[in-house]
C-alpha cells in the first residue's frame, strides 16, 4: 500500500547524514533540529504557530486541552473515520456526537452538523479524510453563528489546499481555530517512527499548548498548567525536514497516480472514482485540493470483500477504510445514536476499497492493479 523503502532510497544519503548528525550532537529532545522543522513547517503552511508533539492522537487531545473544553461539553465529529478522533474526546470526558458524512467526498456532512448542535455543543472536529478538506466555508460559518471552536483533524491531508468561496486559498489545517496532524510513517509527510503537530494562528492558544506538551512547564520545574509528555524527537525532526522540502513533489506524484487510476476506470459504471472537493472541482491553478493520502473507490453491485480477496491473491495490497463505523464500535456505542441517522456511512462500509497509493507508483504497477480490478468487476 505504501512503498516507504522505495521512497527512502531516493533520500537515503541526506537522511542518514542528518540522523548521524543528531546522534553525534546528543540533542535528542526539543533540540535545534526540532525548532528548525517547526519554523520550516510554519513557513510552508503559512501559519503562525506549529507545536510539534509525539504523535497525531496526542496532537488532537492537546488541541482540545488547550481550548479548555470541559467534561460534558459536546464535540461533533464524523462517524466515518479512524477511532483516534473520537478516542481523545472520550478520554477527556467530553461527549462525542457522531454524524453522517457526504457520499461523494466522505467528509463530514454540514447538514448533519447543523442538526446535531445543542446548547452543550462546544466544538466541531472536521476530519479532512483521504487527502482533501471538508467544507470549511460552511463549517466556519456554523462555528461563527453558534460560537463554536473548529479543530481540524489534518492527519490525512497535509499539503492540501482549500479554495474558499471568496477565492482565498489556504493550506489544510490553517483555517479553523486549531488543527492537528500526524507524521505516522505512511502519511504524506511521515517520519520513521511516530510524531505529530498542532497548528494555530492564535498566540494565546499556542502559548497554552506549548506548556501542555511539556508537562505544563514554561520554566523548568514550574508547572503552570496540567500537561502531558508529548514531544517530537530530533531524529524524527530531521527526517521530516528532509521530506518537507519534497512534500509538494510527493503530493504531485500521488495526484498523477490518481489521474491514471481515474483514466483506467472512467468507462466502468460500477466503479466510482474519488470526487474532488466541490469548492475546487479542479479549477485551481496548479490544483492541490486533493493530495490522495488514500485512493478510495466506491464499488457498486459487486462483492467488495471478494474483490479484496481477488486483489490479494494477485499480489495487490488493498485496504478497507473503514469497515465498522464509530457509532457501532463497542467502545463508543450510545443509545443516542439511531441507525437511520447514518445512511451514507452504513452504505460506504460495504462499498469502499482503497488501492495502493504512494510516491513510487509507476505506470506498470498501475496498469497491473487496474487490470486486475476490472478483471474481477467484469467477470
Amino acid at each position: 500500500m505504501v512503498d516507504l523503502k522505495g521512497q527512502y532510497e531516493h533520500i537515503k544519503d541526506e537522511v542518514n547524514t542528518s540522523v548521524i548528525d543528531v546522534i553525534e550532537s546528543t540533542a535528542f529532545i526539543n533540540g535545534p533540529k526540532v525548532h528548525e522543522f517547526q519554523k520550516n513547517l510554519e513557513n510552508y503552511l503559512g501559519v503562525k504557530h506549529v507545536i510539534p508533539c509525539a504523535n497525531g492522537t496526542d496532537a488532537l487531545q492537546i488541541a482540545m486541552m488547550g481550548l479548555g473544553l470541559k467534561p460534558g461539553d459536546e464535540v461533533i465529529t464524523a462517524d466515518f473515520t479512524f477511532a483516534a478522533t473520537v478516542e481523545v474526546i472520550a478520554l477527556l470526558g467530553l461527549t462525542p456526537v457522531l454524524v453522517d458524512v457526504d457520499p461523494d467526498t466522505f467528509n463530514i456532512n454540514v447538514e448533519a452538523i447543523k442538526k446535531a448542535i445543542t446548547s452543550k455543543t462546544k466544538a466541531i472536529v472536521p476530519v479532512h479524510l483521504f487527502g482533501q478538506c471538508a467544507d470549511m466555508d460552511e463549517i466556519m460559518d456554523l462555528a461563527n453563528t453558534y460560537n463554536l471552536y473548529v479543530i481540524e483533524d489534518n492527519a490525512q491531508a497535509i499539503g492540501a489546499s482549500y479554495l474558499s468561496k471568496s477565492g482565498k486559498k489556504q493550506k489544510a489545517g490553517t483555517i479553523g481555530h486549531v488543527a492537528s496532524t500526524s507524521f505516522f510513517p505512511s502519511k504524506n509527510l511521515g517520519c520513521y517512527g511516530d510524531g505529530g503537530a498542532i497548528f494555530t494562528n492564535n498566540d494565546e492558544l499556542a502559548h497554552q499548548i506549548r506548556g501542555i506538551v511539556n508537562h505544563g512547564m514554561y520554566v523548568r520545574y514550574h508547572h503552570d498548567v496540567v500537561g502531558v509528555n508529548s514531544r517530537l524527537d530530533s531524529i524524527q525532526a530531521v527526517i521530516l525536514n528532509t521530506k518537507l522540502s519534497r512534500l509538494d513533489a510527493y503530493n504531485k506524484a500521488r495526484q498523477s497516480a490518481a489521474k491514471k487510476y481515474n483514466e483506467a476506470f472512467k468507462n466502468e459504471p460500477r466503479i466510482k472514482t474519488p470526487v474532488t472537493n466541490r469548492s475546487c472541482d479542479g479549477i485551481c491553478a496548479d490544483c492541490d485540493c486533493h493530495v490522495f493520502h488514500q485512493y478510495t473507490l466506491k464499488i457498486k453491485d459487486v462483492d467488495r470483500d471478494a474483490l479484496a480477496t481477488h486483489l490479494n491473491e494477485n499480489g495487490i495490497p488493498c485496504g478497507v477504510y473503514y469497515p465498522i463505523p464509530l457509532h457501532r464500535q463497542k467502545a463508543y456505542q450510545d443509545s443516542r445514536y439511531n441507525e437511520a441517522d447514518f445512511p451514507v456511512t452504513n452504505q460506504l462500509i460495504s462499498e469502499v476499497i482503497s488501492l495502493p497509493m504512494h510516491t513510487e507508483l509507476d505506470d506498470e504497477q498501475i496498469d497491473y492493479i487496474t487490470s486486475k480490478v476490472k478483471e474481477f468487476i467484469n467477470a
